[in-house]
């Protein structure tokens, strides 16, 4: 399976990747996680790429499409996701569907479905909130989490409309238990993969 996972911050995107990836035996492909890593990287072993991004990182500047792009050409270029992959971030815009529409070309394959994992913003502010009470994330007040979610719904509806008018995207309630959420993803890629 090749697929994406979307759904606004607190909808338990990271959680549910991992599971989806662990039942289809594909890797979760997190950008988030590829930064990261990239940030953390022995500038003796990084790649000429991951040390411009390392760079730009160090900098506090922004990571164009264009890098974005190629990160994510050269992940899944990756022996580990010729057979399939999730990802987890990426694309966030349509410049980026268009970048990934061309790699995936490029290597005669094609998108199985697009997971959007849906929930009441208030409820997920909810959520999102007593996270960050338990963690000590000072940082996550309602003010910030309601603007990082209007931030998602403004960025993503289009990408959103665009998968859904290719027959691509995969509806589910995000709430509830991650088994519960988890049985409903796979039931909606169940009914993908017997198309």
């Amino acid at each position: 399976m090749r697929l994406l996972i979307m759904g606004p911050p607190g909808a338990g995107k990271g959680t549910q990747a991992k599971g989806i990836a662990e039942h289809y035996g594909i890797p979760a492909i997190s950008t988030g996680d590829i930064f990261r890593a990239i940030s953390k990287a022995d500038a003796a072993t990084a790649s000429p790429l991951a040390l411009e991004v390392k760079e730009i990182m160090n900098a506090g500047k922004y990571i164009s499409d264009e890098i974005t792009n190629q990160i994510v050409a050269e992940r899944l270029g990756q022996a580990d996701a010729a057979q399939g992959f999730l990802l987890d971030g990426y694309p966030r815009t349509a410049g980026q569907v268009a970048a990934l529409d061309q790699i995936l070309a490029e290597s005669g394959t094609q998108l199985d479905a697009v997971i959007s994992l849906e929930a009441d913003q208030d409820e997920l502010v909810g959520r999102l909130l007593k996270r960050a009470e338990i963690e000590g994330r000072a940082d996550d007040n309602e003010e910030t989490i309601r603007a990082r979610q209007q931030e998602y719904v403004e960025k993503t509806a289009d990408l959103i409309k665009l998968y859904a008018d290719r027959g691509l995207l995969v509806a589910v309630d995000g709430l509830g238990e991650i088994d519960e959420v988890a049985a409903r993803i796979r039931a909606g890629l169940d009914r993908v993969a017997d198309r």
